[in-house]
């Protein structure tokens, strides 16, 4: 079962990873008369390879997270696997929520654009604890060391869901202060995951 899920899964991810990339085009040949204008034109872009560089980090832990998490589990239920469909709904979603966030980050009209983007990380949140609850629930873990596990990850999924909720009221006001602390956190987020060790023989993250 698992195998086939995380098959399924993780085609999603590729998908969404490669979504990332379209909204970086290269200049138009003929706006470019020099070097000096190319340059300028590259520099242009910096906002959306930023939006790109941070969407690709998230899709990227939250794929090893999930990858690892499912080595954790060996049976399945309705509930988990709904559960997994609505984490993938809000994977899915983060490449439209980059192209707003590389588009408008840096004008006025930031603050919908870094809004969006941070209540699309609080669903993802919610994803993470339907998920946990619904393995705690039906006790599908597959030893006592993978079930504390999902209890941590349970519980970062509830410190998630408030951090992120509280940075989208942020960014109504703040939106670039929102957008540094929003990225700031994936930063720790990925040392995280780098950093957990391994459980009952079993990824712990």
């Amino acid at each position: 079962m698992n195998a086939r899920l995380e098959a399924f899964c993780d085609a999603v991810f590729a998908f969404a990873l490669t979504l990332l990339i379209i909204d970086i085009r290269i200049p138009q040949m003929q706006e470019i008369h020099d070097r000096a204008a190319l340059w300028s034109a590259l520099r242009g872009l910096g906002p959306a390879v930023f939006a790109f560089l941070l969407s690709f980090g998230v899709i990227l832990v939250t794929w090893v997270n999930h990858h690892n998490t499912l080595k954790l589990v060996h049976k399945s239920s309705p509930a988990f696997l709904y559960s997994n469909g609505f984490l993938l709904l809000g994977v899915v979603c983060i490449p439209f929520t980059t192209s707003l966030l590389g588009a408008f980050v840096l004008t006025d009209a930031a603050a919908p654009a870094i809004t969006l983007y941070n209540s699309l990380l609080a669903i993802q949140a919610l994803g993470w604890l339907a998920i946990t609850s619904a393995v705690l629930r039906r006790q599908l873990w597959t030893d006592a060391g993978a079930a504390a596990a999902i209890r941590e990850r349970r519980n970062r999924a509830y410190g998630a869901l408030g951090l992120y909720s509280m940075l989208a009221l942020l960014g109504l006001w703040l939106p670039r202060t929102a957008a540094v602390i929003t990225t700031t956190t994936w930063v720790f987020w990925l040392a995280l995951s780098l950093g957990t060790p391994r459980s009952a023989g079993a990824a712990a993250r």
